[in-house]
């Protein structure tokens, strides 16, 4: 199993060198960017908080870099850490109350819901400083017919932000592992069926929920961060809010919550399925220009309802019952 992950990730590794032009990097990016942004996700979803609100830490790594980078000629490197920091604070002004009087499930889901929301209309209203809903752009520092701004973080080769992007994607799945493998886990999977009986055999639970939360805050800001640097252009709609929070739940829920390369399963099929259907039927039925979306919302959630276990859990688990047949 260890020798075949090896091949996977060399074939991978070598994908720029067969790729046909610059358009499918583009993909395989977004694919490496998102599987590591859902990887984060998950990482709080699969242990019993369902958070819609990952949104507000991906913009808030977003807007950092980018502000601090215009207004003031930070590089994004110190940004990352600043955009991190305040995603942190963010993070424990929301989750301290919430643990400690036992806010959950559904109730934890809405507070979530409104931080990202409350987070959109915050970059919104600071239109001056933020460009509002028109959104905002890196100033360029690659003038002059310089390809690559180390300082500034922006390459014009898209090969360099693939393996930044791999590095980054298997950074997550570190975590990820170290995560499932821990006693963090346990102590999660024990809170989330009863917080009182976990407390009484010597859990604390705020501390548990409260460290699950600032591995997937801090992870989450750094893809914005990330996402920014290589879009060039953000903008309230596709960096925070209550759309591109629900992205990551459903991308999650489609590839499989449970398993370590679900979230990346579930941001390829999500991204191909959308870019797909924006191909096809983009150009023809400009009538209803909001028709791939809706069918790309309807295929999702027939997936959550008929195949919770998502794409690849799925298949393992039929997998596993093949074997077990045999």
């Amino acid at each position: 199993m260890k020798w075949l992950a090896l091949c996977g990730l060399a074939l991978l590794a070598l994908f720029p060198v067969v790729a046909p032009g610059n358009y499918p990097l583009h993909l395989a990016i977004m694919c490496l960017l998102w599987g590591y942004v859902y990887t984060s996700w998950s990482i709080m979803g699969r242990l019993g908080m369902v958070s819609l609100g990952h949104g507000a830490f991906f913009g808030i790594g977003a807007y950092a870099v980018v502000m601090l980078w215009n207004h003031f000629g930070v590089s994004p490197w110190i940004g990352i850490a600043v955009g991190v920091a305040a995603s942190i604070v963010t993070a424990l002004v929301i989750g301290i109350p919430c643990f400690r009087f036992k806010i959950v499930g559904h109730y934890f889901a809405l507070v979530t819901l409104a931080l990202s929301e409350v987070t959109r209309l915050i970059i919104v209203a600071l239109r001056d400083q933020t460009g509002g809903s028109l959104g905002a752009t890196p100033h360029t520092a690659l003038a002059q017919g310089n390809a690559v701004a180390v300082g500034a973080m922006q390459f014009q080769s898209k090969v360099i932000w693939f393996y930044a992007m791999l590095a980054l994607w298997l950074f997550g799945l570190w975590v990820w592992a170290r995560v499932d493998r821990g006693m963090t886990r346990l102590a999660m999977e024990a809170i989330s069926h009863e917080e009182d009986a976990a407390a009484s055999i010597g859990i604390n639970v705020t501390r548990s929920k409260l460290f699950v939360t600032l591995i997937s805050a801090v992870m989450t800001s750094l893809g914005g961060a990330l996402y920014a640097q290589y879009q060039l252009y953000i903008n309230p709609e596709t960096v925070s809010g209550i759309a591109i929070s629900l992205q990551m739940v459903f991308g999650v829920i489609a590839g499989g919550m449970y398993v370590l390369l679900g979230p990346t399963v579930g941001a390829v099929f999500t991204l191909m399925l959308a870019e797909g259907l924006r191909l096809a039927l983009g150009e023809h039925f400009k009538s209803f220009p909001a028709l791939d979306l809706a069918l790309y919302g309807l295929m999702l959630v027939l997936f959550i309802i008929y195949m919770p276990k998502g794409i690849l859990g799925a298949a393992m688990a039929r997998f596993g019952r093949d074997g077990k047949a045999a």
